[in-house]
């Protein structure tokens, strides 16, 4: 399967869409994206993972590497909408107490607006 990456600049944070399954054999493509935004200062980030169908240790080591790279730079990493399979995946490793998680991208991009 393939991996679909889009980033759309949301104020101060990009919101990176992923599509498709991420493993070993995609994760690369998504770091790639990644480093490109850090290189352009770029260290608020938001993944929409609704489209994302599978992640394995290589897309959570990737989510996690983007986390600590954030944290350096004084930003964010967000993940926004994930599936439950994958919801449940970060749950099983620990990883929702690492990696901030929230149902809908606007609540990610920005957490302490009001629901409605």
């Amino acid at each position: 399967m393939s991996l679909t990456v889009h980033t759309q600049q949301r104020g101060e944070v990009a919101v990176i869409s992923v599509v498709g399954e991420l493993d070993l054999a995609t994760a690369p493509r998504l770091q790639e994206h990644i480093t490109d935004l850090l290189d352009r200062g770029r260290s608020r980030l938001v993944f929409d993972l609704t489209q994302v169908s599978f992640c394995d240790s290589t897309g959570l080591a990737t989510f996690i590497h983007a986390k600590n790279s954030c944290d350096e730079a004084g930003g964010f990493v967000r993940l926004a909408a994930p599936r439950r399979d994958v919801l449940r995946i970060l749950e099983v490793c620990g990883l929702v107490e690492v990696l901030r998680t929230y149902p809908t991208v606007e609540r990610a991009v920005n957490p302490t607006a009001a629901s409605s």
